[in-house]
């Protein structure tokens, strides 16, 4: 006999107090409620598209789509370790590198313990923390940047886990490797170290990352890496994570089957391969982030020193409304206050066209839209 049974209680309180991650608007959600064909310069897309030869790849697969992929992915991870110069078992798949941080937080975090990164980064980590019932610690950002001395000093014996985003998503500013290798002297070796490098292909400084070496030496170490961004298959959902054996073990028994697809597995391949289609985007980026740059420091913003695809603006316009009123210009872009940075933009560095029409809507919103805070 059914009864009224109130699920009330049964949701631990870490879990209901979660908010949901909410993407930037998609171009359809715009072209519904505005009747317009916008830019989206919201969710750090490629915006060149992906690889030519990762298409080919998947039009080839389609025809297999009936079957399951390889769930280990043995041939997409044999490439990566050959690429890497590491070993198979160093390296793990994930639908996007997102779910690898969610697995991560679920192995090495208990309800009380506590995770450490820093203020105005990846909203996912925290997420992934909170979703575990784990505390979450923060330091301030310093000059748009991970403060890594200030990280240090508050690392104690309820930390779990550390977070660190190199470049930092969403202010784009990064962290050097000899200042990366004095940090990590003063952790201790059995705290799980994250370095999240999705945008690591767009970095073009001599001493950017040590990352790898650190797994070849066998420090607690886990690097993620994704195919979202230079590689242009963010729709596809791949990425991976590069780390010491154990911790590849413990999240190859909590991942899913099946986290990706064969047609992801067939994309990810061919992308691999693609040095052309990377090496031109890498170069449209720098084209388009210098010329943005410049635009947006004359129009009177604050503008963080990026060295991925997008930019983090400040200005004395609220943020909200500054996305409403470049909605309204055809222009999506992403309020920050979810990152616990009321201030922000980040905007994508796009096509040399859609950067165009950025820089036009901007110069109206500066135009026409009242400041209503100090920078």
């Amino acid at each position: 006999m059914a009864t009224n049974k109130s699920a009330q209680g049964l949701v631990p309180p870490y879990i209901e107090s979660l908010h949901a991650y909410v993407p930037g608007k998609p171009i359809e959600e715009v072209e519904r409620e505005l009747g317009l064909t916008p830019v989206k310069l919201a969710s750090n897309e490629n915006p060149f598209g992906p690889s030519p030869k990762a298409v080919q790849a998947m039009k080839e697969r389609l025809g297999e789509s009936h079957r399951y992929p390889d769930a280990g992915g043995f041939y997409l991870r044999r490439k990566l370790a050959g690429h890497h110069e590491v070993e198979m078992d160093n390296i793990v798949l994930g639908c996007g590198s997102t779910e690898l941080i969610q697995l991560a937080c679920r192995i090495y975090c208990r309800p009380g313990d506590a995770g450490l990164t820093s203020e105005g980064t990846f909203v996912v980590f925290q997420m992934s923390l909170q979703a575990v019932g784990g505390d979450l610690v923060t330091v301030p950002l310093k000059e748009f940047a991970f403060d890594l001395d200030a990280i240090a000093a508050a690392v104690n014996g309820n930390v779990c886990v550390l977070y660190f985003a190199n470049p930092n998503n969403p202010t784009g500013t990064m962290f050097t490797a000899s200042d990366f290798d004095r940090f990590l002297q003063r952790v201790p070796e059995d705290v799980l170290v994250i370095l999240d490098e999705a945008y690591c292909d767009y970095v073009e400084a001599e001493d950017y990352s040590r990352s790898l070496d650190y797994v070849r030496e066998g420090r607690y170490v886990l690097v993620l890496r994704t195919f979202s961004k230079i590689y242009g298959l963010a729709g596809i959902r791949i990425g991976y994570g590069v780390g010491h054996p154990e911790v590849i073990s413990a999240l190859n028994k909590v991942r899913s089957p099946f986290n990706f697809s064969g047609l992801a597995l067939a994309a990810a391949e061919a992308a691999l391969d693609d040095i052309e289609h990377v090496q031109q985007s890498l170069q449209r980026n720098r084209e388009g982030r210098t010329f943005l740059q410049k635009q947006f420091a004359d129009l009177g913003f604050t503008v963080a020193p990026s060295c991925a695809n997008f930019l983090y603006l400040e200005s004395g316009h609220d943020p909200r409304a500054a996305q409403e009123f470049l909605l309204r210009q055809g222009v999506i872009v992403r309020p920050l206050g979810f990152m616990g940075m009321p201030r922000g933009l980040r905007i994508t560095v796009g096509a040399e066209e859609e950067n165009q029409k950025a820089v036009e809507a901007f110069r109206l919103l500066k135009d026409e839209l009242p400041v209503t805070a100090g920078k």
